[in-house]
């Protein structure tokens, strides 16, 4: 079965559905008349999460979501409104209220997006193909392998989640498209403790695939290993040193740095409405040489990437830094129109209860020619910054502060003790141009992220190699 035929069956022609597809395609193009974009989303959404503390079960919920969003848009306005229901009488309310946004206007309704025949993730349903007790017998293997595995454990939490996104947006000239997206993550954390002092590790995995993929033994063993590895690296931790210092920041999931601090200063709604510390700068010089940043939403079954987006735009990989330079910027319709640029895929919403705005995928800082080792030993005295936590960031400014959850210091260009409490203090350009070195180490996040703006969390991926920056201001409690 199609995507198409799948969302038509769960909108349209399930035994107790009240919207005629024919009805809801006329009453769009009425709402949208005079209008210069819009469409109708429609969403079906199940989700769960089962949570493990200390041995037993402590949460477990389950969730269906089921509604549509109406969005009409005359030039910089925007009229929104939707349901928690899929009926005709709901929808006539929504068509009545945002028509009002263009009335009196002559707008000449804009294209629809190209089609696609990609499909970069299984439709299946996750919460479908396993067993609750499957789920819930995982958790309970968690913890009972890393409490066997040193007897410094003194509590474990896991959790594992699921959800099955269907989605089908139509628009005023009749064009429909769908998809069906699968979305699930393990998460382990695990407290130790020594001498009366504890400290936690954890990890996290996920992507758009079926539950099979983490219960996996090699999969979740070791995580259970990375998440007491970093518990027992921060038993030996010292607080951190501050001041001004060479950082040297890991692989991976460190790359959230450069998703805050310069990836949302890329997004086409700052820059248009110049908002942006990077607004005005396309075609200039942002980053040191050997810099190359792009969002990429086509990478298959990981979490940020999208079939399509969610005006129906198929996803792209958009170079937004290349050797330095400004490139692109990230684009919904909204904004691409308004900028005279191309939708670059990366129109997103939470749910059908919220419109559309432009949204990273999976940003990603790809490789250089150095390796970790060379520089670690170029730095006399400095900061490898492998894991973070929480995070701020000012668009306007560029400024941000994040804090590390996994740390070392370098001293003499040898990694010597881990510190605790560290956290980095810089603004997100200026961060660009102090890049000196870049690993031959490129490497995605293992699946975690979840990106906020405006109130709406959608799920995102990052990445990078190690890299070299020449100095940032670390802020700690040690001497």
């Amino acid at each position: 079965m199609t995507a198409l035929a799948a969302t038509d069956a769960l909108f349209f022609d399930r035994p107790d559905a009240t919207l005629d597809q024919g009805v809801a395609q006329r009453l769009v193009a009425e709402a949208l008349t005079g209008s210069d974009d819009g469409e109708l989303f429609l969403e079906y959404r199940e989700s769960e999460m089962i949570g493990l503390d200390d041995g037993n079960i402590r949460s477990a919920g389950f969730d269906t979501t089921y509604g549509f969003g109406l969005r009409a848009v005359a030039g910089e306005a925007t009229g929104y409104a939707h349901a928690g229901e899929i009926s005709e009488a709901a929808l006539r309310r929504a068509a009545s209220s945002v028509a009002a946004v263009a009335k009196g206007r002559d707008g000449t309704i804009a294209e629809p997006p190209r089609a696609t025949n990609s499909r970069l993730y299984s439709e299946a349903n996750p919460l479908s193909q396993m067993d609750f007790s499957a789920r819930t017998g995982l958790l309970s293997e968690i913890d009972a392998y890393a409490r066997a595995k040193d007897s410094r454990v003194v509590q474990v939490m896991a959790s594992i989640a699921g959800e099955w996104q269907a989605v089908q947006i139509m628009r005023a000239d009749g064009h429909r498209i769908a998809d069906l997206r699968p979305l699930v993550r393990l998460s382990i954390s695990v407290v130790a403790e020594r001498d009366g002092r504890r400290e936690t590790g954890s990890f996290g995995t996920g992507g758009r695939f079926s539950y099979a993929a983490l219960t996996d033994k090699a999969l979740w063993q070791g995580g259970v290993d990375e998440a007491l590895r970093q518990a027992l690296v921060n038993l030996d931790s010292k607080p951190a040193p501050a001041g001004e210092m060479e950082i040297v920041l890991g692989s991976g999931w460190p790359g959230i740095l450069l998703h805050e601090a310069i990836g949302h200063g890329l997004e086409g709604d700052f820059n248009r409405k110049k908002t942006s510390a990077f607004a005005g700068l396309m075609g200039q010089l942002v980053g040191s040489r050997g810099v190359t940043v792009v969002d990429d939403g086509t990478i298959p079954d990981r979490r940020g990437s999208l079939t399509v987006d969610d005006e129906g735009t198929p996803t792209s990989r958009t170079v937004l830094i290349e050797d330095g330079i400004l490139t692109g910027y990230l684009h919904d319709r909204l904004n691409a129109r308004l900028m005279n640029m191309k939708a670059t895929g990366n129109g997103r919403r939470e749910s059908y209860a919220h419109a559309p705005m432009p949204r990273m995928t999976n940003t990603v800082m790809l490789g250089g020619k150095n390796t970790k080792d060379e520089m670690i030993q170029s730095v006399k005295r400095g900061l490898y910054a492998v894991n973070f936590g929480g995070g701020q960031v000012d668009i306007t400014s560029g400024k941000f502060v994040f804090s590390a959850s996994e740390a070392y210091m370098i001293e003499d260009g040898k990694v010597t003790y881990p510190v605790k409490g560290a956290t980095l203090i810089g603004n997100g350009p200026d961060a660009l141009t102090k890049v000196t070195m870049i690993g031959d180490d490129m490497e995605l996040d293992p699946g975690i992220g979840t990106c906020g703006k405006a109130g709406q969390g959608v799920p995102v991926g990052v990445g990078q190699p190690t890299i070299k920056l020449s100095g940032l201001t670390v802020g700690g409690t040690g001497g």
